[in-house]
């Protein structure tokens, strides 16, 4: 499996050099680079036609799908202005905020339209997956036992922070952390913090799930849950079980005995429904008090959002995040869930906006793995940024997340060939 066109190596190479890129604190600058360079590249290979090289030329028009996600990201930035107009956070401020839109939210539109039209295989990006994660099972025994043997928490930030982001910790590099509740270690790898290096994780056990060669699949799956279980985030064991056991079981919706045994099923709860009820209780409870303050933080933050959302600013939000109080241990409002966030920061505009490509691209994931195991892994997929945007903020943890994204373009063109075609 090697590159066939410029495309494909500049994946290829910027997955494989992962961990060089984190060792430099350069992840957060090469994601918004490569996403504007391979966009570039596919609205070129539009404009050109037959006039570019062959192995560069654009596999068909721009999918509906992903016209949705061009057009949301837009009105994304539209709203950014319009929220800046209104609470008068002047042009100095606009225009950060308007490099942050480019380097976080326009990422969710140019990796797929750069995966529709560019001639990137899927197969290529399940490898890359693959080989990452072998390097990162290289890597992992030095940082397992850091935090045993007297090694610091983290090594150095980068300069590269002056180009601006999120915080500190998106240039910087760990070995591991402490968690403040219980002071024992967790790792999170060449993510800027735990809870989101696990769904990495799953994302990579996703790919690797997918490849055909049984040694390189067999590192995939071993370095993804040894990501999932270092992070020691329950998010992740969700995401673990769901978003890989879900899309496998999407295709019994076409099967008889499946609605019936579901008939079944169904009529049982008459009985067992109140002592099913009770033990599902007690195991969300159970869930939510492993890391209770931060289940508590969390909850605070989204009533917040909320309410100032419905009291101040109901249509495109207040432009940015605001500094939380004490009760929230400072938090950001408008951080650590995606579609609070963003009715905080970009009111229902920016709720919509996201909402709605979202529910088409899994829509059409699952349609597609209902028919075929080709939407296995785009469902996967589109299940992790689910299940991220109820944890994280997405638009911020783009940078990493691009190759689902890309495969998501991948997967628009092969629908769309395959409905030109006549096919599933």
């Amino acid at each position: 499996m090697r590159p066939e066109n410029p495309a494909e190596a500049m994946v290829w190479k910027t997955i494989l050099w992962t961990w060089p890129f984190y060792a430099l604190g350069a992840l957060y600058v090469v994601g918004p680079v490569l996403a504007w360079l391979i966009a570039g590249l596919a609205v070129l290979s539009l404009y050109l036609g037959q006039a570019i090289r062959s192995d560069m030329r654009a596999t068909g028009p721009i999918p509906p799908v992903v016209w949705a996600w061009i057009i949301g990201m837009l009105v994304m930035l539209v709203a950014l202005w319009a929220g800046h107009l209104n609470w008068d956070l002047g042009l100095k401020q606009t225009t950060k905020s308007s490099i942050g839109w480019a380097k976080g939210w326009a990422l969710l539109a140019l990796f797929p339209l750069a995966g529709a039209v560019l001639p990137i295989r899927r197969e290529l990006l399940i490898r890359a997956h693959c080989r990452l994660g072998f390097w990162t099972l290289c890597i992992a025994p030095v940082l397992l036992v850091a935090p045993y043997i007297g090694l610091p928490e983290r090594i150095w930030t980068s300069p590269l922070k002056a180009v601006g982001g999120p915080g500190p910790e998106y240039f910087t590099v760990f070995l591991f952390t402490f968690d403040p509740a219980s002071w024992t270690p967790r790792w999170q790898f060449y993510a800027p913090w735990s809870p989101f290096a696990a769904l990495l994780g799953v994302v990579m056990v996703l790919f690797a799930l997918e490849e055909k060669e049984g040694r390189w699949r067999a590192a995939g799956i071993a370095a993804g849950t040894l990501i999932i279980l270092a992070s020691k985030s329950r998010m992740g064991l969700v995401g673990l079980l769901a978003c890989t056991v879900g899309p496998r079981l999407v295709p019994l919706v076409l099967r008889s005995w499946a609605w019936a045994g579901l008939a079944v099923f169904t009529a049982s709860l008459a009985v067992t429904g109140p002592w099913l009820l009770e033990k599902i209780g007690a195991g969300v409870d159970g869930f939510k008090s492993a890391r209770a303050d931060s289940t508590r933080v969390r909850a605070t933050l989204q009533r917040i959002a909320q309410e100032r959302w419905q009291e101040d600013a109901p249509w495109f939000g207040h432009g940015t995040v605001q500094p939380g109080p004490h009760l929230v241990e400072y938090m950001p409002i408008g951080t650590h869930h995606t579609w609070f966030g963003l009715l905080f920061v970009k009111g229902l505009v920016g709720f919509i906006a996201l909402a709605c490509p979202l529910i088409w691209q899994t829509s059409l994931a699952f349609k597609d793995a209902a028919l075929s195991p080709r939407g296995r892994l785009p469902l996967g997929l589109c299940m992790v940024v689910v299940l991220l945007s109820f944890g994280e903020n997405i638009e911020i943890e783009a940078y990493l997340l691009w190759p689902a994204l890309l495969c998501l373009g991948i997967h628009a063109r092969e629908c769309s060939h395959s409905f030109v075609q006549g096919v599933p």
